[in-house]
């Protein structure tokens, strides 16, 4: 009896001794592979430098000696890697050593559900680096966010293997040194909630895949050399609430499917100069959801279509810097949300009918100037104020003449973009009705200051 126990013992003992070399206990009791934290610490390392420490520094990653960027989540007892963030987010975030670089290691935590790279390659690295193009199948079915941010130094293309990786909700890739097209596999990735794939340089055309990304909420392909027709399937995306293709050099117009996104709120087209067509190949009362339209240097010409009057959340329009012509509808002053009117460099003519608290109601953010054959309605102003900047009075027969005092020098067409770079502004990092905005009010208030 004695020596059974002797030896269920010893038994029991070689049992903790071999799982010991495997696991390793963190404080709340839950143990952790060797092999998840050797990865761990391997990635970690070829990105801030080899003289890191891990084991040393922080030999129980998921219990007493947290990283700063690593979250831990249980999975059948164990602790795995779920959240790795390298970049200098806070003070004490891992930060990336001039030699920084992927390693294969980092396909082995295969549990990560969030992974992002923030201003961790510069100009300055000796080699030139990439996305890495194979791996990415082993997060399958786990990883669901995914960011390169301000990463001037990573270059080459977006690896078509991203399309395997069929969990992920949110693909951010901005300002960093990317070429190539955007793949044709992102279509494959039809859990996609966000894709944002701005300020860098890449080429081509909007693949058709896109379509397929019925459950997108959030598009931003901004600040490119995308270029061609936008696809028909575009139209597919109608839970769409945000699109961004400023600064591209799209043509072919309007694609008449637009007006399927009944869920979008922003539509942001803004500088792609060769995108011409007019506004009347929209059925603008399908968008009834449509808050910001930003279509200023886009060569568009025609009038403005009576359908787009009807959008009653509409809050600013920017239809600036076009070819637009024929009279300006009196009835954009009936839209209830409209806060933000953008219509100066274009041919507009005839008689402004706005009345006087319209003009006072959006104050800066209405800009009509550049309009040679446009004029407003003296008898609508009130004594003491003075009528919409760089318009011309009309006279008794409604015809264009300068009165006496109204004449300015007018801004030229390019104005809007040239003011924002003065400022250091960089367009791909804020967006929407507030950006439009800010970039108006800067134009106005230069422009005043120079008049006065």
């Amino acid at each position: 009896m004695e020596r059974r126990c002797i030896v269920q013992g010893l038994v029991l003992l070689l049992i903790w001794f071999n799982n010991g070399a495997m696991l390793v206990k963190t404080e709340e009791g839950a143990p952790m592979e060797n092999k998840e934290k050797e990865a761990l610490y391997s990635v970690i390392q070829n990105f801030v430098g080899g003289s890191w420490n891990g084991s040393g520094l922080y030999p129980d990653p998921c219990g007493w000696s947290p990283i700063q960027g690593v979250s831990c989540d249980l999975f059948k007892g164990l602790w795995y890697i779920t959240s790795l963030s390298i970049g200098p987010v806070l003070d004490n975030s891992l930060q990336c050593a001039p030699g920084a670089n992927f390693t294969p290691m980092l396909f082995e935590l295969t549990h990560l559900k969030s992974l992002s790279f923030f201003d961790c390659f510069s100009l300055n690295q000796q080699l030139a680096i990439t996305i890495p193009s194979t791996g990415w199948d082993k997060f399958a079915t786990t990883l669901e966010t995914l960011e390169f941010r301000s990463n001037p130094g990573l270059t080459g293309p977006i690896p078509t293997s991203l399309g395997m990786v069929k969990s992920l909700k949110s693909l951010v890739i901005v300002g960093n040194g990317l070429t190539g097209e955007v793949p044709f596999e992102i279509g494959h990735l039809v859990n996609l909630r966000r894709l944002v794939i701005s300020g860098n340089r890449l080429t081509g055309s909007i693949p058709t895949s896109i379509g397929g990304l019925t459950s997108l909420l959030k598009l931003d392909l901004s600040h490119n050399l995308l270029q061609g027709n936008l696809p028909t399937e575009i139209g597919n995306l109608k839970d769409l609430n945000l699109m961004d293709l400023r600064n591209n050099t799209f043509t072919g117009g309007l694609v008449p499917s637009l007006q399927n996104m009944v869920s979008l709120q922003d539509l942001l087209m803004s500088n792609n100069l060769l995108l011409g067509g007019t506004l009347m190949s929209i059925g603008w009362s399908n968008m009834v959801n449509l808050t910001t339209l930003d279509l200023s240097n886009t060569g568009i010409t025609g009038s403005i279509p009576n359908s787009l009057l009807g959008l009653k959340s509409m809050r600013c329009l920017a239809l600036d810097n076009n070819h637009l012509s024929g009279n300006v509808p009196q009835n954009l002053a009936n839209m209830p949300n409209l806060s933000a009117l953008y219509i100066n460099g274009n041919n507009f003519t005839g008689e402004l009918g706005f009345s006087h608290d319209f003009y006072e109601r959006l104050g800066r953010r209405f800009a009509s100037w550049n309009n040679p054959s446009l004029c407003y309605n003296a008898r609508e102003i009130r004594e003491g104020h003075k009528g919409p900047f760089g318009v011309q009075k009309c006279t008794g027969d409604k015809g264009a003449s300068f009165g006496q005092g109204d004449k300015v020098d007018r801004p030229g067409p390019d104005v809007n973009s040239s003011l924002l770079v003065s400022f250091g502004l960089p367009g791909y990092r804020v967006s929407g009705f507030w950006w439009l905005v800010l970039v108006r009010e800067l134009v106005a208030t230069f422009f005043l200051v120079m008049v006065l």
